[in-house]
């Protein structure tokens, strides 16, 4: 039991372009602002592209298709996307953090607030944008590199959104020591999306088995066909990035022909 592959290489390229563009927004909100929010946030951009390049390169890996080397195909590249987005996650989230301690130790006042505020409104429309167009096909054609693109650009946009209600804050209320403490919070944060991918991709290389409601509707197909002389067990499946599979072993009476038991497939 398989499923066909489809090349999905251009979602990818949407991605580094949606990454592009919201590094330069990110980066110029922080340069007008000086706060540390919008530079974590800034941060988590430039790992969005990294991740969106990696994403490019294992799409095309996963949708050449199966040969002498590879029976099975290539499907699996997807999950090494979906760990090196996970460990460079690690890396961006440990570097906001200790900035952000930093700077919790020796706060300082931000500058032009409402413009920087603003352009990080734009980019963070972008990413919702770009993220819920991968959530879609990487659903549709059951893609980890898609869904793990989409999630962490999903988080993205929630972080975005908690560091302009702290940008906010600080600019109304003058604590400027709120603005690194918004950042240690997106650092944080970021470390949950980083462990979560890993583990998902740490499952598929393990050969994790398909869904239970899955398994259990495939047992019922099967045990729709079994008869007094026709039966099955060792059934087995297994999950490879978008493709599926499934064994299992049929059995028939011993005195029936290798033809008869073909045609009673």
């Amino acid at each position: 039991m398989t499923s066909s592959r489809v090349d999905l290489t251009k979602f990818a390229w949407l991605a580094i372009f949606a990454a592009l563009a919201t590094i330069a927004l990110k980066t110029a909100a922080w340069l007008v602002t000086g706060s540390v929010g919008l530079l974590s946030d800034a941060a988590e951009s430039v790992v969005n592209l990294i991740a969106a390049v990696v994403a490019l390169i294992a799409l095309k890996v996963a949708a050449k298709p199966a040969d002498k080397n590879h029976h099975y195909g290539h499907s699996k590249a997807e999950y090494f996307s979906a760990a090196v987005e996970g460990m460079m996650i690690f890396v961006a989230a440990a570097a906001i953090l200790v900035f952000a301690i930093e700077r919790l130790f020796d706060p300082r006042p931000l500058e032009q607030v409402g413009i920087g505020l603003f352009i990080s409104v734009i980019a963070s429309l972008i990413n919702g944008a770009v993220a819920m167009v991968l959530l879609r096909a990487g659903r549709k054609h059951n893609s980890i590199t898609l869904r793990a693109d989409a999630n962490h650009l999903m988080t993205d946009v929630v972080t975005s959104g908690g560091v302009l209600l702290g940008v906010g804050l600080v600019w109304l209320t003058g604590w400027n020591w709120l603005d690194p403490v918004v950042a240690i919070a997106v650092g944080l944060n970021i470390l949950w999306t980083g462990y979560k991918l890993i583990s998902e991709s740490t499952a598929g290389l393990m050969d994790e088995s398909l869904p239970k409601e899955t398994n259990a509707r495939l047992r019922e197909i099967l045990a729709e066909h079994e008869t007094s002389q026709i039966g099955f067990h060792a059934f087995r499946t297994r999950v490879s990035g978008a493709r599926a599979f499934m064994e299992m072993h049929m059995l028939v009476p011993g005195a029936w022909t290798i033809q008869r038991g073909h045609d009673a497939l």
